[in-house]
């Protein structure tokens, strides 16, 4: 594999004072971790699984079968064990610290992902301007995935496999190895996104191979077994270590299917293919053409496993947008190789000029005024800044919590039909006393209950048969995805309005009112 060489940039000062230079990555992170900070919990994936880790505890052992739906409850369901372990972690965070808690772990796991690919830039690059614009170049494409969910593990995981890679071809020891199938485990028992690192292992193989038949062609030797050897260790010490978690071999199958499910395919707009209909698309696809541009006008030769990596996920990002994230992580440094190999022509020969000099006590002040922006978005300080009420929300605005404590404490009848985003907090809060109708646990539910639940939520004709069908006796609408209902059913003498906010109304069937 050929490897960028070691940084040829000035290695950072062990002064009493920080650079100029150093002020660029701080700042990026103190913006991530603030922005992180900043973002409240939303309703769809996180709440199930703190109900999942809550049931793991208290019973020690992993549910196999859904109890938390009417429509699939006592189905088999065994997904819970692809994520038992962030469940288990979020449960006994949220048990000591509550939201608070759980934003800011989210927080540092996020911005340590980030740190980690900044440094690996810089390493490659030599510059810390560099590894900046190339790490904010993975951030613009990967912070619409930010939310609070299992799949927060998989970033500073990812990046600890790609600095692996990295790291064995610049100073080759065995302890690097040992850091892939410890990543690994952890990875594979939090979220089905493990196949991302095996995928980078397998790149790494994939070159190395490629390189030993080159190599053998043109000396006709069995020594180039020798360059195998450590990438195929790191690959099969990873895959062997990803076996242990509870559905052994399993895990795999799961990984896989969960990609190809038709239902995820066909209502979740993350998994669909990135188009310029979308930010999210525009901004990938704009990134792509970059990055073919620089890699065909780079002062340097693409390395195969650049390449690689360029093909691959490029690929993946083109099929599910969902993918679109990893792309920029595993560009990242690539983009500084060829960005520090092109600043490094441009500059001029001879010996290196005196920059601007220095001012320690401003760069210092610098530096505090973004540690100070850090600790003020911090979830137990955000009641302290200017319009406090609004910035120290710590649940989003679309989580029907309100409307659930009505529901909870009015014991208003069963059985519920709500917004399919509610879904999750309801697992949560409103178990058992209201199973629901469907959740973010996508795979579960059928085609044939997400298309009754489409035509109840758009109002289409029968959807009051089929509310009837399902024995509802309760609503709880969202006011602006489930607009069309909303106003089917407010005009209906078969239903009376028990409650409203700014997002939600409940209402109750009237013949069951009669009843109580």
């Amino acid at each position: 594999m050929q490897v960028p060489s070691r940084p040829v940039g000035p290695v950072a000062r062990a002064s009493s004072w920080i650079a100029l230079e150093h002020l660029w990555p701080l700042a990026l992170l103190a913006g991530i971790a603030c922005f992180v900070n900043a973002c409240p919990i939303r309703p769809q994936d996180f709440w199930w699984h703190l109900k999942a880790g809550q049931v793991i505890v208290m019973s020690g052992r992993i549910p196999s079968v859904d109890t938390f739906s009417f429509t699939m409850g006592g189905n088999l369901y065994g997904n819970y064990a692809s994520y038992w372990l962030m469940e288990v972690a979020y449960y006994l965070l949220f048990s000591v610290g509550g939201p608070a808690l759980i934003v800011f772990v989210h927080s540092l796991l996020v911005t340590s992902a980030y740190g980690l690919l900044v440094w690996l830039c810089w390493r490659i690059s030599g510059s810390w301007r560099i590894a900046t614009a190339c790490t904010l170049f993975a951030v613009i494409l990967g912070f619409a995935d930010w939310s609070v969910r299992p799949q927060v593990i998989a970033f500073p995981a990812g990046v600890t496999i790609l600095a692996v890679i990295y790291a064995y071809q610049w100073r080759p020891r065995r302890s690097l190895l040992a850091i892939a199938p410890v990543t690994l485990l952890l990875w594979a028992n939090s979220h089905a996104t493990f196949l991302i690192g095996l995928g980078l292992l397998g790149l790494w193989l994939l070159d190395e191979l490629v390189a030993m038949v080159q190599v053998r062609a043109r000396h006709g030797s069995d020594r180039p077994f020798a360059l195998l050897w450590p990438s195929v260790v790191a690959l099969v010490s990873s895959s062997l270590a990803c076996l242990a978690n509870p559905r052994g071999i399993d895990v795999f199958l799961y990984a896989k299917g969960l990609s190809g499910n038709p239902v995820i395919r066909s209502i979740v707009p993350e998994w669909a293919p990135p188009t310029f209909g979308d930010l999210k698309g525009t901004l990938f696809l704009v990134g792509l053409l970059v990055c073919a541009a620089l890699l065909a006008s780079s002062l340097r030769r693409p390395s195969r496993f650049q390449l690689l990596t360029f093909v691959a996920f490029g690929a993946l990002a083109l099929s599910t947008r969902r993918g679109i994230v990893w792309f920029g992580i595993v560009m990242a440094p690539v983009l500084a190789n060829h960005l520090g190999g092109t600043t490094a022509a441009a500059r001029p020969s001879g010996p290196p000029r005196r920059g601007t000099a220095e001012l320690p006590a401003l760069n210092w002040l610098f530096a505090a005024v973004f540690l100070a922006a850090v600790l003020a978005s911090l979830p137990w300080f955000r009641h302290l800044l200017p319009g406090s009420q609004t910035r120290a929300r710590l649940i989003s605005d679309e989580t029907p919590t309100a409307a659930t404590e009505f529901m909870l404490r009015e014991r208003l009848p069963g059985r519920l039909f709500h917004d399919q985003g509610a879904g999750s907090y309801l697992i949560w809060a409103a178990q058992p006393a209201y199973p629901v109708f469907v959740d973010a646990r996508l795979d579960l539910y059928p085609l044939e209950i997400w298309h009754d639940y489409g035509v109840i939520s758009d109002a289409e004709g029968g959807w009051q048969a089929k509310l009837h069908h399902y024995g509802v006796n309760t609503l709880m609408l969202n006011t602006t995805t489930q607009a069309h209902l909303v106003s089917a059913v407010s005009t209906s003498s078969d239903w009376r309005l028990v409650y409203q906010d700014e997002t939600d109304k409940v209402f109750v069937r009237v013949a069951t009112e009669r009843m109580r």
